[in-house]
């Protein structure tokens, strides 16, 4: 999605540690406009899978996740992290390792709004190692869901959480696709078709 590259090219910056920082239209500030056209493109990826829920965690997953809902007309769930007076019985429940914090959550959603039922998208607005699709995947386990895809819009290929995904045979669609930091510039990939297919 050139969209998305020429914004991470523009207002990206990197950080050490393999760290983009992209707070001022992703995840702090947040750019609507971009994330209604990622969601429409998220939901022209996956519009003919039957899909029931869209699926992230709090917090930067939720805008291009509702925007993503909003497109497929379907309800957007997200896994809470920090623990809530309303949200205590009946939840499912795995712990998450963050990156960039470098701390582990216990993220958890209620029962009543995933089940056997459901075929899941998943979304995130980083792949790196993985651990945040990881645990929403370890829930929709728990939950018998079927998960149809996970669809990011920034995806870091030279970690861990691309091959994760391609073990599992998970389908992965990234929108933002970046092979290397170099020089305190993002280096994108050449792959025009921009997606990886589940191993059948």
């Amino acid at each position: 999605m050139k969209l998305l590259e020429e914004r991470i090219r523009h207002d990206g910056q990197v950080l050490p540690g393999n760290v983009l920082k992209v707070d001022n239209f992703l995840n702090h500030q947040v750019d609507p406009e971009l994330m209604l056209t990622m969601g429409e493109e998220f939901a022209r990826l996956f519009r003919d899978n039957g899909i029931t829920k869209v699926l992230t965690v709090e917090s930067s997953g939720i805008a291009p996740a509702l925007m993503t809902g909003l497109k497929l007309q379907m309800p957007v769930v997200f896994a809470r992290k920090h623990k809530s007076l309303t949200l205590v019985n009946d939840l499912y429940t795995a712990t998450v390792y963050s990156y960039t914090k470098k701390v582990s959550n216990k993220i958890s959603i209620s029962k009543k709004f995933l089940g056997a039922q459901d075929k899941v998208l998943i979304i995130d607005d980083f792949l790196a190692n993985g651990q945040a699709v990881a645990g929403l995947i370890e829930v929709c386990q728990q939950a018998q869901a079927e998960i149809v895809g996970v669809g990011i819009a920034i995806e870091k290929t030279f970690q861990r959480g691309h091959q994760l995904l391609k073990e599992k045979h998970i389908r992965l669609e990234s929108l933002a696709k970046i092979a290397a930091f170099e020089n305190g510039q993002v280096v994108f990939t050449d792959d025009s078709d921009n997606h990886v297919a589940a191993d059948k």
